[in-house]
């Protein structure tokens, strides 16, 4: 079920991601919105160049807080990294994020299903397609990599 916060939450999100649309390289503008108990404890975005993500950012502003909050993402976290890195759905499996609601499927073969399925396997609730129709022009000219 969608609540008023879902969609404000994910809006601040969409908001967040629209700032750096074509400024993040290959990689997409997602934006990350974490919220504890009603309160925003920690937002991000893709920086510019691609890196570090928006999940990455939003974490590591919401420290501790994390902890069984929920994470609304404007993309779906990726489930691998091209670098081999911790992924956004093993830092949020990680910081004990309670639920992750996402707007967007990715298509990249870093995530594309991936990185849900890490989270629900954690024991994360995933929504997905909350308020889609408004995020996907966030991602109509994104080409996902090859794996």
């Amino acid at each position: 079920m969608i609540d008023q916060a879902d969609l404000q939450h994910m809006r601040r999100a969409i908001g967040l991601a629209r700032e750096h649309v074509g400024l993040t390289a290959s990689n997409p503008s997602v934006g990350c919105v974490i919220v504890k108990d009603g309160a925003v404890v920690g937002e991000g975005v893709t920086a510019q160049g691609g890196r570090p993500h928006a999940e990455e950012q939003a974490l590591l502003q919401a420290g501790e807080t994390a902890a069984g909050a929920i994470a609304y993402v404007t993309l779906e976290p990726c489930g691998a990294r091209s670098s081999g890195a911790a992924s956004c759905s093993e830092l949020l499996s990680r910081a004990g994020v309670a639920e992750v609601v996402i707007a967007c499927e990715d298509a990249s073969p870093f995530a594309s299903g991936q990185g849900a399925e890490r989270l629900r396997a954690a024991g994360i609730r995933v929504r997905l397609g909350v308020l889609a129709d408004e995020a996907q022009g966030l991602y109509a000219d994104y080409t996902p990599p090859r794996a």
